[in-house]
């Protein structure tokens, strides 16, 4: 199992590392980055079968990220779980219509956090 996680905050990205720990993965497992270029950079150079990304952020949002990912053949199908402090109905929305699978406002638990990974990872 491989993770991306990409949020601008190095805390955040911490905080999501530890809880993807908590729920039984290695810290081999994922691998981070702090803007969606970066991301794209490492999507381009490997496989991962879940992406965790921020909404905003520097450089190429998270919004702006998954429309990259879905527009492309060699990640579509990979799950995608939007986590950010965007709550509004109209970003939710706008998050399922570019191809997020799921979405998480923080701040958020490791339940939740579980419960949206096996979401996406037993279809």
């Amino acid at each position: 199992m491989k993770i991306l996680i990409v949020d601008d905050s190095l805390t955040m990205r911490r905080i999501i590392g530890n809880v993807v720990v908590q729920l039984g993965f290695s810290k081999d497992e994922f691998d981070e980055a702090e803007d969606g270029v970066k991301a794209w950079t490492l999507l381009e150079q490997g496989h991962y079968d879940v992406i965790l990304t921020d909404w905003n952020m520097p450089n190429m949002n998270g919004l702006e990220l998954v429309q990259k990912i879905r527009a492309t053949g060699a990640h579509l199908k990979t799950p995608i779980i939007m986590i950010t402090t965007e709550g509004g109905k109209g970003e939710v929305i706008s998050a399922l219509k570019a191809g997020v699978n799921n979405y998480i406002v923080k701040p958020f638990s490791a339940e939740v956090l579980k419960e949206k990974l096996d979401g996406v990872l037993n279809k």
